[in-house]
């Protein structure tokens, strides 16, 4: 916990105070205006819109398309279905940077370069393995008399899916949204690139960059700009921790 205390307790100090106080996590006057010239200075107003909007956006087609994925390799077998979830396991062992220069050449050929639909694209495009297989599990545990059910009342593979299917896997839905609201917003890499040309449209993680200078660095506006980031972030998690858990332990136990 200390690491994150020293960021609470350097986003109300002075420059200096950062690194004179040694381990004290009491500054000697607190410094509020860290929070103001981190809110309205680097406007973090701006980037925290922005990365809310990149963020709801790629989760909401992360978790549609996980659960579809995942509910198709439990339910259904297919000609090259090992071959399919082989290949989504190998793709946990590729690292996301070497995929970066086919991302952003097809979001350049389809337009959506220095965009905020474009990031959401390449970040919702990933695979999401992970995903997938939390909840190809899930599923699998379900009955199959419920999809039995709803095809004897005429639902057809989409109806089940949303109506039947998505609503019990609650848990596994919300421990893919903290993972992956997690993932989105601390995202750098593909922001960065991405609003290189557009400033404005930069995310809270790329938009830390304006605290460093070329020959010093505002370590307490950068750690109150953190502080900022981070709240929403153990907001989520304290109202999802139950799911979380739920979630996690029930992908595992089926």
């Amino acid at each position: 916990m200390y690491p994150f205390a020293w960021v609470l307790s350097a986003s109300l100090k002075e420059q200096l105070e950062v690194f004179t106080a040694g381990l004290s996590l009491v500054p000697e006057e607190l410094r509020w205006d860290n929070y103001a010239r981190a809110w309205v200075d680097a406007d973090f107003r701006s980037y925290l819109l922005n990365t809310a909007i990149v963020t709801l956006a790629t989760v909401a087609i992360v978790v549609v398309r996980c659960a579809m994925a995942g509910y198709v390799l439990a339910r259904y077998r297919f000609i090259g279905h090992r071959a399919v979830l082989g290949i989504l396991v190998v793709t946990l062992f590729v690292p996301a940077g070497y995929t970066i220069i086919p991302v952003l050449e097809v979001s350049q050929s389809l337009g959506l370069l220095n965009s905020l639909s474009g990031m959401v694209l390449a970040l919702a495009g990933g695979g999401h393995v992970a995903a997938v297989l939390l909840y190809m599990g899930y599923f699998r545990g379900i009955p199959r008399e419920l999809e039995e059910a709803a095809r004897v009342d005429g639902a057809g593979f989409f109806t089940t899916f949303f109506r039947v299917m998505l609503p019990l896997a609650g848990p596994v839905t919300a421990t893919v949204v903290v993972l992956t609201f997690l993932a989105v917003w601390n995202a750098f890499f593909l922001p960065l690139v991405f609003t290189f040309s557009r400033p404005e449209l930069r995310t809270l993680s790329v938009g830390m960059q304006a605290f460093v200078g070329q020959n010093s660095t505002d370590w307490p506006g950068m750690a109150a700009a953190a502080t900022l980031s981070l709240l929403p972030i153990v907001l989520l998690f304290l109202f999802l921790q139950r799911y979380f858990f739920d979630g996690i332990a029930g992908a595992v136990k089926s």
